[in-house]
């Protein structure tokens, strides 16, 4: 990671060497090495640094051994933010003298100069070297010396033991302004958001690039010119349906702080006007950085308010029942420390949280972390990616795609002659393919597709909510497009779920997703017809389960059981038939009496959470209703089946 170094004084700095160590040093030397000195001492205080480098210059040259030289030119060149001439310079020269407590304060600003261009041997033994000094100068560094050995020791460690290549520049079109960062991506990595800025004057906007199949990109177009106003839009994060934006915006009127949250919904192709998210979200203080959850139903973000951790921290908030924002939640720790805490993104997956963070032992200034989500509440411990992901430079933020494969982050470019503020460096999007050590702590998926009327074949605006059918978690609840009908909802491997679309005055939609096998871990496309709230209408009922040859109702089949009796109290003049059906193995009289069992399971259990039972009843069909031939295992299983008809 870069360090930025303290601005300090020119003046003050040059003084840092003109001490009385220097010059009775320098009083050994012969009468034209001291007539030097004393020149480029008189034109430093008078604030002629070019000068006082050119005669300092010609000192090193014609009295190489002299260090205190070497020492003076560095803080003058630093002075005048010429910080790699400053570092060689300060290493040249305290390389040729002796310890000494007064130079505590060279050794250290060695020491950081060494640091922001992962120089980390050089910094260890500076650092060693004013541990070792003494005096009350030294023990003012000490802590921050004995802190940067450590991220010393890390450093050097990481680098002889990389994990994953070097990220790659992206190709033209994109990296076309000077600067570009924050990339996020959809589910279905269709597309890419990122922050785009021409100048260092200029003010940010979000742009999108479509990214192909064959790997190409498409040229970066501005979002919307609902959302890119002359006012600063930066720092986006978007809904893995991509219906969903939120971005971080300045000094907009009536604005909570000076920098808020805003959020936008997108219906076809168009985006609404953006809101801000008031008072529960935003503070008077800075808030941006923002990162949604797959389903835009839960926000990270970071802030500068007060009451937190450190100097930045995470918050979180999610939509609740009502949608409406809850009050944000620091994360707290082990996530947030003392230091600068930023850049959070949640995986689509939902359980692997990244972020950049000074305040852990690391590369020696903003690394990237990862933390597993535990609980609702709890994270385990950060783990820092190692190199090459980190470096001596300050990290941005980083993404990562919801299959785990690709990921991207935004780098400094090397300064350009003539550049000397850190913010003029340009900053570019990078690629990589990520390393196992680095990805989310499950994979993602998606299912994508359209919600139909079954009867009139137009897109409808449906609720699509996805459940973890082992622990009856609501994990996705998306809303499709209401002009056309589109979703698109993120499952992760290793899990079983029931997904349900549903419409007012429509009958649900059940579905049933088994990705406990990873051999079928692929996304899929699928369009959904639902059928009216109508006599004769039936479903299929696809997350109820049983043993076989048995008619008790195993755990997993809650959720769905939960979702009939909701449906029945949501139409209480409707009255059904739960119907079981079977394949043809076994006996017709077997198959029947084990089809109407399974349906009565399902009736008793409607009745008893309070469904009248003068609206329901039960019948069994065996094996005489089947859906498909039974020729093969998978068409027996679709035949084995519960159905709900409106009666």
């Amino acid at each position: 990671m870069r360090l930025v170094l303290s601005a300090v004084p020119l003046l003050a700095c040059v003084l840092l060497s003109l001490n009385g160590t220097a010059q009775t040093t320098l009083a050994t030397a012969n009468t034209k090495a001291r007539s030097l000195w004393e020149k480029a001492q008189t034109q430093a205080k008078e604030r002629n640094f070019d000068k006082a480098i050119e005669t300092l210059t010609v000192l090193n040259q014609k009295f190489p051994s002299l260090g205190e030289p070497h020492v003076l030119r560095g803080s003058l060149l630093k002075a005048m933010g010429e910080n790699r001439a400053a570092f060689e310079a300060y290493r040249d020269g305290l390389a040729k003298l002796p310890a000494d407590p007064n130079r505590a304060t060279d050794y250290y600003t060695l020491g950081e100069l060494a640091m922001s261009f992962g120089e980390y041997q050089t910094a260890s033994e500076s650092y060693k070297r004013l541990l070792k000094s003494g005096g009350p100068k030294a023990q003012r560094f000490a802590p921050r010396a004995q802190r940067q050995l450590l991220n010393c020791e890390f450093a050097l460690k990481a680098m002889a033991a990389p994990i994953g290549v070097q990220p790659e520049r992206l190709p033209a079109p994109l990296n076309t302004f000077r600067f570009q960062y924050f990339p996020a991506l959809t589910a279905d990595n269709r597309f890419l958001l990122f922050t785009g800025r021409a100048t260092s004057e200029s003010g940010e906007d979000l742009f999108v690039s479509k990214m192909n199949k064959d790997g190409t990109v498409g040229d970066p177009a501005s979002i919307s010119p609902f959302i890119n106003t002359p006012y600063n839009e930066g720092a986006g994060t978007i809904s893995g349906d991509g219906k969903t934006l939120v971005f971080a915006s300045c000094d907009r009127p009536n604005s909570v702080g000076n920098c808020d949250l805003y959020i936008s919904r997108r219906t076809g192709n168009s985006w609404s006007k953006p809101q801000n998210l008031g008072r529960t979200v935003n503070s008077v203080e800075w808030d941006s950085q923002p990162t949604l959850s797959a389903d835009g139903r839960t926000l990270y973000f970071t802030s500068t308010r007060r009451g937190g951790q450190g100097q930045e921290d995470i918050y979180m908030t999610t939509l609740d029942s009502n949608g409406n924002w809850t009050p944000a939640r620091n994360l707290g720790k082990p996530v947030n420390t003392p230091g600068k805490d930023m850049a959070p993104f949640i995986h689509a997956s939902g359980t692997t949280l990244y972020y950049v963070t000074d305040g852990l032992v690391g590369m020696g200034g903003l690394d990237v972390y990862r933390c597993e989500m535990q609980s609702a509440t709890a994270w385990t411990e950060p783990q820092n990616l190692g190199y090459p992901l980190n470096t001596h430079e300050n990290e941005a933020s980083l993404f990562i795609s919801s299959d785990n494969r690709r990921g991207f982050c935004s780098r400094s470019r090397a300064a350009e002659p003539g550049v000397k503020q850190e913010r003029d460096r340009p900053v570019e999007l990078f690629g990589f393919e990520v390393p196992q050590q680095v990805r989310s702590r499950e994979t993602s998926t998606y299912t994508q597709g359209r919600v139909f009327d079954a009867i009139t074949k137009k897109p409808i605006r449906a609720e699509v909510q996805l459940y973890d059918l082992n622990t009856d978690e609501l994990t996705q609840f998306v809303t499709s497009d209401s002009e056309d009908g589109d979703y698109t909802v993120v499952l992760n491997e290793g899990r079983q779920y029931a997904m349900y679309a549903a419409a007012d005055k429509y009958l649900m939609k059940s579905l049933s997703f088994d990705y406990s096998d990873k051999r079928t871990f692929d996304p899929l496309t699928l369009d959904i017809y639902l059928e009216p709230v109508r006599a004769g209408r039936s479903i299929v009922l696809n997350n109820l389960f049983f043993d076989t040859k048995q008619y008790d109702l195993k755990p997993k089949s809650r959720t769905e059981l939960n979702r009939l009796v909701g449906f029945m109290k949501q139409y209480p003049d409707v009255q059904v038939e739960i119907s079981g059906h079977t394949d043809d193995v076994g006996s017709d009289d077997d198959n029947l009496a084990l089809s109407q069992n399974r349906a009565k399971s399902v009736y008793t259990y409607l009745v008893s959470q309070k469904v009248p039972a003068t609206r329901l009843r039960f019948k069994g069909y065996g094996e005489n209703k089947p859906l498909v031939p039974n020729d093969s295992d998978m068409h027996r299983q679709q035949n084995r089946r519960i159905e709900l008809r409106i009666l």
